[in-house]
């Protein structure tokens, strides 16, 4: 019999790396799906860019190191990554761009630390944070919502726009809205007009905006948070963080608009856009960069809803998903170490 070894949180007993890896896949697959809805085929181009290159590098990484290619694939932790990556990238994004974030995400965030389980920070979200840093322009061009949008980009279109075939218009074309101005995205929007003298009400008065949302992203985040209940119900994951994220966000954002309702964001607005949702359930629950006690985790995931309100409210970029996961993955071993479960038979006094 062999006997083996896997890094705590042992959520299930008999839950191997490949099966939990297989049903975070899985489990994404409602909010591509309606991500794909709403902003095109172009997400699921790079979907298709990203897995491919993901493996490939992994397993070349894996035959330099001399290891068990075949194993390693098999664990389903670069289809993850990459799916991660694919979805937080603009859909017409050039190809070279999701290509230079998966390699850097599989080999030096994930390989060059020794591999899955070895891993600081979050590779995805470190290779978000590499690609939003050098080439900003590309990572914030993102097309308008398919219900808003005044050219709506087909398969054709879409692989054009991506590589670059074609003229280099195409992108700049999507991201057109009904009125003919070109769109940002709605966080980016509220972040442009406050600081332009706009009141939250002035700016949600845009066709980006529907109700107390934005147009597009309420669903997508919706979809997201659908698959991450579904995780929790197949034990894939535990509701510590997640909840944590959600309740933190949602108890800074409410304080901040019953304060001054005219310059900060309804707490609705901060839950359903950007990617909030991804983050709580798909990508601060990585076990590997995660604190693991049940009271670290707590605060792990309100440390990061925190950071996400503070960033995006203050800071200079619209969404703080991917910097406030970093930031609290550096602070894991730290809390880990301060909030250690107690031995069984530990006594406080004499």
């Amino acid at each position: 019999m062999a006997f083996k070894i896997a890094s705590s949180p042992h959520v299930s007993t008999n839950l191997h790396t490949n099966t939990v890896m297989k049903r975070v896949a899985l489990c994404l697959i409602p909010g591509l799906a309606v991500q794909s809805y709403y902003f095109g085929f172009g997400t699921l181009i790079q979907l298709v860019l990203a897995v491919s290159i993901a493996y490939c590098a992994e397993a070349a990484v894996m035959k330099l190191r001399h290891k068990n290619i075949k194993a390693t694939l098999a664990d389903n932790s670069a289809l993850v990554t990459a799916a991660l990556l694919a979805v937080a990238i603009p859909p017409l994004a050039p190809w070279w761009l999701i290509v230079i974030g998966t390699l850097f995400a599989i080999v030096i965030v994930k390989q060059l630390y020794g591999g899955l389980g070895n891993n600081v920070f979050n590779p995805a979200m470190a290779a978000y944070v590499l690609l939003l840093i050098s080439f900003p322009v590309q990572m914030t061009s993102w097309v308008a919502p398919q219900t808003l949008a005044l050219h709506q980009a087909d398969v054709l279109s879409s692989l054009q726009s991506i590589f670059e075939l074609n003229a280099p218009y195409l992108a700049e074309h999507f991201r057109l809205g009904i009125d003919g101005t070109t769109m940002a995205t709605p966080l980016d929007t509220l972040k442009t007009d406050l600081s332009m003298g706009l009141t939250t009400t002035e700016s949600m008065s845009k066709p980006i905006f529907s109700g107390m949302a934005a147009e597009g992203w309420f669903w997508v985040n919706m979809a997201y948070l659908a698959g991450g209940v579904i995780m929790l119900k197949l034990k894939v994951i535990r509701w510590h963080i997640s909840g944590a994220i959600i309740a933190s966000l949602f108890v800074c954002a409410s304080f901040g608009f019953l304060i001054s309702p005219d310059t900060f964001v309804s707490p609705i607005m901060h839950l359903f856009s950007g990617g909030t949702m991804l983050a709580a359930f798909f990508i601060a629950t990585d076990p590997v960069t995660a604190a693991t006690s049940p009271r670290g985790r707590l605060i792990f995931g309100a440390m990061i809803g925190v950071l996400i309100y503070v960033i995006r409210t203050f800071g200079g970029y619209p969404d703080a998903v991917a910097f406030a996961v970093l930031l609290a993955n550096m602070c894991a071993p730290f809390i880990d170490y301060y909030i250690r479960p107690r031995s069984y038979g530990h006594r406080t006094g004499n």
